[in-house]
């Protein structure tokens, strides 16, 4: 057994848990202990201890939406949605084609979430299988607990990127029984969205989640006006956007539906009587012009929301960030909310955990779940480090991080105790 001892923040259910001289008690890579050090210290005097004061500690962070292609087109301004899927991401994921390109954008991108503190997340794969196992291959080595899958289309994006719903059934199961539940690998279906799925694609979506409940599923819903419209008009028959998918038993509690933006009252309330949950993407709704997230309505009438990153529509792999562009998004909603940094913090942590079925496993730091955490220490010089410097209050100090800290500050990440990023 050893101790971590270090500034230690978690948020389970209840609020924000912090501990100014903490520790975090680890035996075979699960958590035996968090609490006070002298405490866990006296529990477990026999435990060798690891001194990283003049740190912190936090779970690992979890992205509830991510797109594995899309790192080298951030930083893409000055489009909306639908221009900026014809003008620079159709293009960029037809690239995936190419499986040895596909093996450097999977390097890229899981060092990209492990270097920002991501432990999990939820990844579209790519319109291609081979690109998708390539991705799976690479977190399997590295450690990082990934979700993802093949990319379901047939229909409005590239010829290039489309597949029969015969060929989308196919490569999903060899894909299912090669990497589902090996290790911290697990396979998600993701029909792209309503647009490019049509009715014999959603279902064999609904085929492979009947056949294996176990199979989480995601997908994108009422981000922009203009999907709105259009998914209206691929599907008529529909009352909202949100029936599109439960017309084919879609969601559910393993559902988990990207932006929402646009959601009307109705279907928020649909998505809680399902027991799904949003994942919601502040950068990116503002980088593309989508609006702003009415998180207070989702409060409101008590549907779950946890946080994710959308690269590349989004800013960058950080969830600290995302934690940050969600206080101030919503600091100017229409409907404004003032989120503490505990409400944070469990935003980008527990509320992962639990959009993804996960909360026995990970998501904070309660006796017997991995240990998967991060620590942070920003550099000397820096201006968190001189903000901290004054800093006392817990609320205060997790506040400084998520506005301030970024890859610089992640100096170790662990999962299950393993180190998969730092030294």
């Amino acid at each position: 057994m050893n101790l971590i001892r270090a500034t230690t923040f978690h948020a389970p259910p209840g609020g924000l848990r912090s501990y100014a001289d903490g520790a975090l008690a680890i035996a075979d890579g699960r958590v035996v202990a968090c609490g006070d050090y002298a405490a866990v210290q006296a529990e477990h005097p026999q435990a060798g201890v690891r001194d990283l004061r003049g740190g912190y500690v936090l779970p690992g962070l979890i992205d509830t939406h991510i797109h594995f292609p899309q790192i080298r087109i951030l930083g893409s301004l000055g489009c909306e949605l639908q221009d900026w899927l014809k003008r620079f991401t159709i293009p960029e994921e037809e690239r995936l084609a190419d499986r040895a390109y596909a093996n450097r954008i999977a390097g890229e991108f899981v060092l990209g979430l492990l270097s920002h503190g991501t432990t999990t997340a939820l990844a579209f794969g790519s319109h291609f299988s081979a690109a998708t196992s390539e991705l799976f291959e690479a977190a399997d080595e590295s450690g990082l607990r990934l979700f993802s899958g093949l990319v379901l289309s047939d229909r409005n994006l590239s010829a290039k990127l489309h597949i029969s719903a015969d060929q989308a059934y196919q490569q999903s199961k060899d894909l299912i029984g090669r990497f589902h539940q090996r290790r911290r690998l697990r396979y998600a279906v993701m029909p792209r969205f309503a647009v490019s799925a049509s009715e014999p694609m959603l279902d064999v979506c609904r085929t492979l989640l009947k056949e294996d409940a176990t199979l989480p599923f995601t997908t994108h819903i009422n981000e922009n006006a203009a999907e709105v419209a259009e998914v209206k008009g691929l599907f008529p028959r529909a009352a909202d956007y949100l029936e599109v998918y439960e017309r084919f038993d879609l969601v559910q509690r393993r559902s988990v539906l990207a932006h929402n933006v646009q959601a009307t009252d109705a279907e928020i309330r649909r998505i809680c009587q399902h027991d799904a949950t949003v994942a919601h993407c502040p950068a990116s709704n503002a980088f593309l012009g989508s609006g702003i997230f009415p998180l207070a309505r989702h409060q409101r009438l008590g549907a779950r929301v946890a946080l994710g990153t959308d690269v590349g529509g989004g800013t960058g792999f950080g969830i600290l960030k995302e934690g940050l562009q969600t206080y101030l998004m919503q600091r100017v909603a229409h409907e404004p909310i003032s989120l503490t940094s505990g409400q944070l913090l469990y935003m980008a942590t527990r509320a992962g955990a639990e959009a993804l079925g996960m909360e026995g496993e990970t998501g904070d730091f309660q006796t017997g779940k991995a240990a998967d955490f991060l620590y942070l220490r920003p550099p000397e010089d820096s201006t968190l480090a001189a903000v901290l410097k004054s800093a006392d209050d817990p609320e205060r100090i997790l506040a400084a991080i998520f506005t301030l800290a970024g890859a610089e500050s992640v100096r170790e990440v662990h999962i299950a105790g393993d180190l998969v990023f730092g030294s």
